[in-house]
């Protein structure tokens, strides 16, 4: 299994230029290291110099790159389900629809994106995997997708059993889900947690909270991109993505930075020239080096206590709520649902205060 690293920020050309030095540096420890970038973002071949490549192909020792397309990622799979239209339903519906025109759909790129360094990760040819997405909060919406998706599916699984659509489909979502997702997922086995859909949803869960999957920010001394960065690192902790540092491309960091993003270290980089990629590289901290980050969610158990790590967020703009096994909680746009211990189930809420960045919750 693979370390992940992304990265979060408004400039996406400073992201590229990090994600391709960290490629670098992890590579030359000795790493067999997966750069992954988006065809529908330029910088990434230009900071590489290579030619627009949508198969992966290695640049140097140890180190390959690949960009995604979103249009040939849809289009793969989507022959496929329209084959089986035909062969299970009477009147297909799908076969004048394209697979690129999907692409249209907000936050496609990212979910086709992770599914693809999903299947990249559990091909084991990796140690690494760097991803320069598009740092903002359709990114964090991807990588937020399993344990999204997870909870709604465990919260909803009787009423989706018994809907007639579901019934309806029963022999066209095994093939379907198969031809997309390489896995079986019937509608009879959905509530079967060992089933291969259920097990990919919490793979990506756990993969979070073992924090194989990290982020940095990537900022500068501008107000507006210290804010944005605070925002993110915030919205990344409500999907439970660890943070492990924050990144000034181009300059010292201020007291300012070092004050706004504490307590996470902030390393600065030397302006990158084009061309000499080893001033960044030295100048990266350790990369997988995750331990002093601050923990999205810590769990007390004798004191029956949530603290949930929100940085970026005043307090009127967190809501909790309770629906039945779990809480919400509501940060910005991002929504975090936190599944009870089982001892805790049945007990509501009885206090909850925020200060110092954390949310912390009582349960009675």
């Amino acid at each position: 299994m693979s370390s992940i690293v992304t990265f979060l920020g408004t400039d996406s050309k400073d992201r590229t230029t990090v994600a391709i030095a960290t490629a670098k540096k992890l590579a030359s420890e000795g790493n067999k290291v997966l750069l992954v970038g988006l065809q529908s973002r330029p910088a990434f071949r230009i900071r590489l110099g290579i030619a627009s490549t949508t198969e992966p192909v290695e640049i140097a020792a140890n180190l390959t790159a690949i960009e995604l397309s979103a249009a040939t990622l849809l289009e793969n799979s989507w022959e496929e389900v329209k084959k089986l239209e035909a062969q299970y339903l009477r009147s297909p519906l799908l076969k004048e629809v394209y697979g690129q025109e999907l692409g249209v759909l907000p936050g496609m790129d990212e979910a086709l994106a992770l599914n693809a360094i999903r299947e990249y990760d559990l091909s084991g040819q990796y140690d690494a995997i760097v991803y320069d997405g598009t740092g903002d909060i359709n990114t964090l919406r991807a990588f937020g997708l399993p344990e999204i998706l997870n909870w709604y599916i465990r919260r909803f699984r009787a009423i989706f059993e018994e809907s007639d659509i579901v019934k309806a489909l029963k022999p066209f979502v095994q093939p379907v889900s198969s031809a997309v997702l390489n896995v079986t997922w019937t509608a009879d086995n959905l509530s079967d947690a060992n089933n291969p859909a259920a097990q990919i949803l919490e793979k990506g869960t756990q993969a979070l909270a073992e924090k194989r999957v990290i982020a940095y920010l990537v900022t500068t001394n501008d107000e507006i991109a210290i804010a944005t960065a605070k925002y993110l690192w915030g919205s990344a902790q409500q999907i439970g993505l660890t943070v492990a540092g924050a990144i000034l491309s181009g300059g010292e960091a201020t007291e300012t930075v070092t004050t706004e993003f504490k307590p996470l270290s902030v390393t600065s980089l030397p302006e990158f020239d084009g061309s000499n990629w080893q001033p960044l590289v030295d100048s990266l901290p350790d990369i997988m080096k995750s331990e002093a980050a601050p923990q999205p969610t810590a769990i007390d158990t004798a004191e029956k206590k949530i603290a949930i790590y929100l940085p970026g967020f005043a307090k009127k703009e967190v809501k909790l709520t309770q629906y039945g096994p779990g809480i919400t909680i509501e940060a910005g746009d991002q929504r975090r649902n936190i599944t009870l211990p089982p001892a805790w189930q049945g007990r509501a809420v009885t206090g909850a205060k925020f200060q110092n960045g954390y949310l912390e919750v009582t349960i009675g």
